[in-house]
């Protein structure tokens, strides 16, 4: 029957999902993004308090430009970054090219516009009515703006979590600066879930497609539970 193949192909994967590599694949697929996570964090939310607290001239033009770049394909930062981090181009002596790192750097590149445009909107919600209130009260400038800030903690909560689901989900980068390179044993493997699903359903081998696929959808649906009730817990 038509389904046939399907329903073999998860009954076999259930039995793939604790095979060693599987699992090694996992992990490096959540410390890669984990890391590109933690990097675009460390940049995104000083720009988003500068961007989210303060007015200035131009301030539409360069919202405007980050959510912009949120729609810039996953390939096209690929692209860009590969041809810089080639052995020939500008940044090709740090040796970043077909290595974790690599893939990492340019995951936070790829995320930093989606933590910025959620901490942006979430700081904007608010920062009328909070720092007004806390102005009132007698705060100066700056408890004002950290009392903005501490309100907001649920959406830049959400922004972090949205930012890795992104990260750990996406393909372009992954591949094309990775390369979805593995070596049993080896030290410099960069095959991650995305680029190993990709890879085994060309090669028509889908139950460990589907294994893979399945771990990577509970990673996914795992973070979205642990931030929800981490902002329950806060609120």
């Amino acid at each position: 029957m038509a389904w046939d193949y399907i329903v073999q192909g998860f009954s076999e994967a259930l039995g793939l999902i604790t095979e060693p590599y599987v699992i090694e694949i996992a992990l490096r697929s959540i410390k890669v993004s984990g890391v590109a996570t933690i990097m675009a964090v460390v940049w995104s939310l000083p720009l988003s308090m500068l961007i989210g607290l303060k007015n200035f001239r131009g301030k539409w033009l360069v919202k405007t430009f980050v959510n912009g770049l949120m729609g810039v394909p996953t390939v096209i930062w690929g692209l860009i970054l590969y041809l810089l981090l080639v052995p020939r181009g500008p940044l090709g002596a740090l040796g970043l090219l077909y290595t974790e790192m690599g893939i990492s750097l340019g995951q936070a590149l790829l995320i930093t516009p989606i933590i910025i445009s959620i901490v942006v909107n979430s700081l904007e919600a608010i920062e009328s009515e909070i720092r007004e209130l806390a102005l009132t009260l007698g705060a100066d400038e700056i408890r004002a703006s950290f009392q903005v800030v501490v309100e907001s903690i649920g959406g830049i909560i959400l922004a972090v979590i949205a930012g890795f689901n992104r990260a750990i989900a996406e393909l372009g980068i992954a591949l094309m600066i990775g390369g979805n390179i593995y070596v049993k044993g080896g030290h410099y493997n960069t095959r991650v879930l995305t680029t190993a699903i990709q890879m085994y359903t060309v090669r028509a081998e889908i139950s460990i497609a589907i294994a893979l696929g399945i771990i990577l959808m509970g990673i996914v649906l795992g973070v979205n539970l642990l931030s929800n009730l981490i902002r329950k817990w806060l609120t």
